[in-house]
């Protein structure tokens, strides 16, 4: 296939649409469905981020892709019962292979964001992947192969509609890249930048206690941003993204965005929250946004009388905010990736509310004395990349 027509652009009225290759053949053969413009921007991103993963860490990974930056990524780690209840796989029925602990995470991590999602798999789709799939509201996935019982079970999803592409993994794009912007032709090497224990090897802090697990999650925050919409900040830890902020104008509004998102993450774990006790039959999507209310400023838009009734089967107690501050105290170890400098070293005040220990980022700021300082004041390790990471 050397092209292939779309129903419309990134808009029903930009018509015609199609892709297609200059030279040779398609990467991709479309199993099932009818991807669109905009799925096809997160299923080529995506794979080259899971791609990424895979190579950096040697597991299985997997990112769930929204509006052509990342709500999710992670590795193939294995899923305690706490993870398995908050990313709602508790109840499944089958084993979690590796690939499908990797999309648990990438999809449970901001199920807000994720609803909706365009996957990518860095191995072919199992059925334990498959089977978390099927429940969730997702446009479409691209991977490099489908077991049959996956596939056959993927292919019912949106009534027979659900888009399924095969990628061949051993597809080499070419070395410059061109897009075109108001008839204009742009042109550019692609950024075929590798991330591993070496990008992270010039440390500027006085605590140079790097372990392997931080260089981990490190280099899963890094790779997340080189395909995340610039600016951005990148939140990991235990070797998956916990919060992304992207595409903001400003880096403390990317730190602030994407450590609300590592907060919510950490506050769907805490007690009042594993206990909510909800009415039986509830949707997953109401289930979702009855606990970002609750664990948010506007808890009682789902906690009033009148209304807390058609979710929970007994009202919970209001979530205070020093009952919050007092949990959020206990998230530990977290890494931060920038994909350019800290101008300012409020952006490591913002991080160090979110358990934030370990941050990498280009350095290069006229104010680079005060953001060290400030991760010295917190005992912060933090690495100069020198390499900046942005991604449009």
């Amino acid at each position: 296939m050397k092209e292939f027509e779309l129903k419309y652009g990134c808009n029903p009225n930009q018509k015609p649409s199609r892709v297609f290759m200059e030279e040779g053949e398609l990467p991709i053969k479309i199993l099932n469905g009818r991807p669109g413009y905009i799925n096809l921007l997160d299923a080529f991103n995506g794979w080259q981020l899971v791609s990424e993963l895979k190579r950096a860490t040697g597991l299985p990974a997997a990112t769930s892709f929204k509006h052509v930056s990342p709500a999710g990524a992670a590795v193939g780690l294995p899923l305690d019962d706490t993870l398995r209840k908050i990313y709602w796989v508790d109840d499944l029925k089958v084993t979690m292979t590796p690939l499908a602990c990797a999309y648990a995470r990438a999809r449970g991590a901001d199920r807000m964001s994720s609803f909706g999602d365009f996957i990518s798999l860095s191995d072919p789709c199992d059925y334990a992947t498959a089977r978390i799939i099927s429940r969730e509201v997702s446009d479409g996935i691209i991977a490099p192969g489908y077991e049959p019982k996956a596939l056959e079970l993927l292919k019912k999803k949106k009534q027979g509609g659900y888009c399924v592409i095969e990628i061949d993994p051993a597809y080499k794009p070419a070395p410059l890249e061109r897009k075109q912007v108001f008839g204009v032709t742009f042109e550019q090497g692609r950024n075929e930048l590798v991330i591993n224990d070496e990008f992270f090897a010039n440390i500027v802090t006085e605590n140079k206690d790097l372990p392997d697990s931080a260089k981990m999650d490190l280099a899963i925050a890094m790779i997340t941003l080189k395909y995340t919409q610039s600016n951005s900040v990148c939140y990991a830890v235990g070797g998956q993204a916990i919060g992304i902020g992207a595409g903001q104008q400003s880096r403390i509004h990317c730190t602030r965005l994407a450590g609300q998102k590592a907060d919510n993450w950490w506050l769907r774990q805490s007690p009042q929250v594993m206990g909510l006790q909800f009415i039986d039959k509830i949707g997953r999507a109401d289930r979702d946004n009855a606990i970002d209310l609750y664990i948010g400023d506007d808890y009682m838009d789902v906690l009033a009388d009148g209304v807390w009734e058609k979710t929970f089967k007994v009202k919970p107690a209001v979530f205070t905010r020093e009952e919050k501050r007092a949990w959020l105290d206990k998230l530990h170890d977290v890494a931060l990736g920038s994909d350019a400098f800290f101008p300012f070293g409020d952006n490591i005040e913002r991080a160090f509310k979110s358990g934030v220990k370990y941050v990498a980022e280009p350095g290069g700021s006229v104010r680079d004395d005060n953001v060290i300082q400030s991760c010295n004041d917190h005992d912060m390790v933090m690495a100069f990349t020198g390499l900046r990471l942005f991604h449009h």
